[in-house]
């Protein structure tokens, strides 16, 4: 039998509640307990498992879903590893993972979304895997290194129309602040070669520097939403590619040695993110796909307000994030993914693969979404866990 089918035994059943209350408003004072909070976290962990080569459960999805070196699929994996830590279970899924790629990370030379998987394989190194697992990594980005890309940053799509564009050979889009530089943090400090730290800051600065609005405190996602405006005028920042720069930015920190001196660039900017991001959360819980248009009957979208739930418990706990502000939105979000769960433990209400707000519905999952829940619920339950000593 499968060590991913095995990993499943024990799991946490299903809640029941009805989808109906995926919008209803619910406050909560205090945090849930620790380990309430990581039933919920198995629940959805154990049916992406479950159902990982099930792919009419994502009617809508890419066929490159089916890759699993590739980002959307990556994402969940890089969290298990978060589970893994707090529960030992889900270890074997993500060796077993590891040596049938062959820890290899994605097919494209310098894509950043083919190298979010190596977050993964990092942590198997870490765990029993040793140097085997890292050395098709290194093999990769010292290719990258050696043939530095320098071109624009500049979204021009390949063609009309296109969602691609030359520059994606570097992070010309917001998300992929969440895909590569935290790879190579890890890998700097795995390793001890401080070049991938140096190319990594570097190209996320570069990044910075073009997308960020430093008036709204947010990234567009590329070059072409820089003129865009809905129809009362404001500037669209989606939702999920905010959410991907937030999950980065922590994942970045939390590679860091506390000394390093880039911390402070880093803890700025996440801490105006953050200020930002407390202002457009919806009473309900949620960020709307597209952040600004914050009007109560704004889609339910859990992707970005689970990346945003797992960077407000993971600064709290951190020491970045006043607790009495930023403690009750962690909540209200981490509340509201939840209620998002469908009674078979998937994640709902998740928007299909984009670049801008879209439609989505209670049925839509992906494996990204439960990624950002794993994150979102393993953040939370470190939180309440140092609550309740």
């Amino acid at each position: 039998m499968s060590l991913i089918l095995l990993a499943l035994a024990g799991a946490v059943p299903a809640a029941s509640a009805p989808m109906a209350t995926v919008s209803a408003v619910e406050t909560r004072a205090q945090l849930p307990r620790s380990d309430a909070i990581l039933a919920q976290v198995r629940r959805v962990a154990d049916w992406q498992l479950a159902n990982r080569t099930n792919w009419a459960t994502m009617p809508a999805a890419r066929k490159s879903v089916q890759n699993p070196r590739d980002w959307q699929q990556a994402t969940f994996w890089i969290a298990l590893t978060e589970l893994a830590k707090r529960n030992a279970r889900y270890t074997p899924p993500l060796m077993e993972l590891g040596r049938a790629q062959q820890w290899k990370l994605g097919d494209n030379p310098f894509h950043a979304d083919d190298q979010l998987i190596g977050q993964a394989w990092i942590w198997a190194a870490r765990n029993g895997a040793g140097s085997e697992a890292l050395a098709p990594m290194v093999t990769y980005f010292d290719n990258v290194l050696a043939k530095r890309p320098t071109g624009s940053l500049e979204f021009i799509p390949g063609a009309p129309g296109a969602g691609w564009s030359k520059c994606t050979d570097r992070w010309c889009w917001c998300d992929a602040l969440f895909m590569a530089p935290p790879t190579l943090l890890q890998l700097a400090r795995q390793t001890g070669d401080q070049r991938y730290a140096d190319f990594a800051h570097a190209e996320f600065k570069a990044t910075t520097d073009y997308l960020y609005d430093p008036v709204e405190k947010l990234y567009f996602r590329d070059s072409r939403f820089f003129d865009t405006r809905d129809a009362k005028g404001r500037k669209q920042f989606w939702s999920r590619g905010n959410g991907w720069v937030m999950g980065g930015i922590v994942r970045m920190l939390d590679a860091m040695p506390s000394k390093d001196p880039k911390r402070a660039y880093y803890e700025g900017l996440f801490g105006d993110m953050a200020a930002k991001l407390l202002t457009l959360q919806k009473p309900d819980g949620y960020w709307s796909p597209s952040l600004l248009d914050t009007d109560p009957g704004t889609p339910t979208e859990t992707s970005g307000t689970a990346f945003y739930t797992y960077a407000f418990a993971w600064g709290i706990e951190a020491g970045l994030l006043d607790r009495a502000t930023y403690q009750p939105a962690a909540i209200r979000g981490w509340d509201a993914i939840v209620r998002a769960v469908q009674p078979d433990g998937m994640l709902g209400w998740v928007q299909q693969v984009g670049d801008r707000p879209d439609s989505v519905s209670a049925r839509e999952t992906q494996f990204y979404g439960a990624g950002a829940f794993v994150l979102a619920g393993t953040a939370m339950a470190d939180l309440a866990r140092k609550e309740s000593n």
